[in-house]
């Protein structure tokens, strides 16, 4: 019996049936012999419908997604209940359409890995309980997988990375730092203490009302913003990082959306329009929060990279950064960390931008990583639950904020 958490909701279970006919779909012949191990992997954790098909030497045999930005651009912002109609509207097409393109049947799956947590309770539940009943009728491994572990591993797919190294994942769910010394094996040195920084963007895009903007109508609030921002001046307005005199890796975004609130508010009255009008110097205000919001997350990471070297947690000499999620697909943020790894003799390393963001290929992979360790690979389903607040690894943000590490003055000049 499937147990759920008490946030979970109710959600509905695919129809054996509907899996049977599923899988009879395939047109593939069972039993070929395969030298590597494969891999599918399902991803429901937030507003993105994906599935991969990935083996052990990183090929990506096949994949597909369904994204549902333009629904939630609609309703300004992602509705769960809505984004739960849409994956279980979306997901036998699209692990049809990676299993197809992958040209493998599904009887030669290795396992199947699927995000179980953190992310959204409606979203997770709709990828879980389709994967649990595609593990019963095909009587495979089942892997599940923590959404933050993926994003930090999917570096290993696509670059020669050993471990340790230091991992930053931004996103609009999530801001963390963490040491990432195996392939379950993390030590967290900082999170955001409120909202994540994409989440952040979003908001204010809403606020500037981007959406009614021309140029950005199309896009989500941090491409708006990272958009128009090439056009504003940074230095219009004076905004200070959060926590500048907290000598911790955490982060915090709230205060930077309040007081952005505010000088929205004040130039509103200046320029005598309403909220929902565009204003005049709405680029200049996109370009200090993006500014400002890299500043923050460098010298977050600045101490995260010191306290590393001074433990020897991390080589004193090219140690690998890696900055993975949504946010850190964002060109500005970006060239900011670049000036960051140059200067402490590190080397930066970012998956491709379709890698950053929610996908199947991330999952998949992971499966194959513990796969490979041997880790976390369920034979017995029973009791099986998504969770979605799930922290990464052992914390030691306190031991790091302990340590009170100066950062030394960085110049981020774009």
């Amino acid at each position: 019996m499937l147990i759920l958490n008490k946030t979970a909701g109710v959600f509905l279970k695919p129809s054996k049936r509907k899996v049977y006919e599923f899988l009879r779909s395939f047109n593939f012949h069972p039993g070929t012999l395969f030298l590597h191990k494969i891999v599918l992997g399902i991803e429901t954790s937030c507003d993105d419908t994906a599935a991969a098909v990935v083996d052990e030497t990183g090929n990506v045999l096949g994949e597909a997604i369904h994204c549902q930005t333009e629904v939630h651009l609609k309703t300004g912002g992602i509705v769960p209940a809505v984004a739960q109609q849409l994956h279980r509207d979306n997901i036998q097409r699209i692990v049809q359409e990676a299993l197809s393109a992958s040209r493998i049947s599904p009887s030669d799956l290795s396992a199947i890995a699927t995000t179980i947590k953190p992310g959204l309770a409606l979203s997770l539940g709709v990828g879980l309980s389709f994967s649990l009943q595609l593990v019963g009728q095909l009587k495979k491994p089942f892997i599940p997988i923590h959404h933050m572990e993926a994003h930090a591993l999917t570096i290993r797919l696509t670059n020669k990375v050993e471990f340790p190294f230091l991992v930053l994942l931004i996103s609009g769910g999530h801001c963390l730092l963490a040491l990432v010394q195996g392939v379950s094996d993390f030590l967290l040195l900082g999170k955001s203490l409120d909202i994540a920084p994409g989440d952040m963007l979003d908001k204010v895009a809403r606020r500037l009302s981007l959406i009614k903007h021309p140029e950005c109508s199309t896009m989500s609030g941090g491409k708006a913003i990272e958009h128009l921002a090439k056009q504003g001046n940074r230095f219009h307005f004076d905004i200070k990082p959060p926590l500048h005199r907290a000598k911790n890796c955490d982060f915090s975004f709230t205060g930077l959306q309040q007081v952005t609130n505010k000088r929205i508010m004040k130039k509103e009255k200046e320029e005598g329009i309403e909220e929902g009008q565009i204003l005049s110097s709405a680029a200049d205000i996109a370009a200090t929060v993006q500014h400002t919001m890299a500043c923050h997350i460098v010298k977050r990471t600045h101490r995260a990279i010191l306290f590393c070297k001074q433990r020897d947690l991390l080589p004193q000499n090219n140690a690998v950064l890696v900055a993975s999620g949504g946010v850190a697909s964002n060109f500005y943020v970006r060239r900011a960390l670049e000036i960051l790894t140059n200067a402490t003799q590190c080397t930066l390393l970012c998956p491709p931008p379709r890698l950053c963001t929610d996908n199947g290929i991330m999952i998949a992979w992971n499966g194959i990583e513990r796969l490979r360790a041997g880790l976390g690979i369920l034979h017995d389903i029973e009791g099986i639950r998504y969770e979605p607040k799930c922290p990464l690894g052992v914390d030691i943000s306190k031991e790091v904020g302990e340590a009170a590490i100066k950062v030394p003055q960085l110049k981020i000049e774009i």
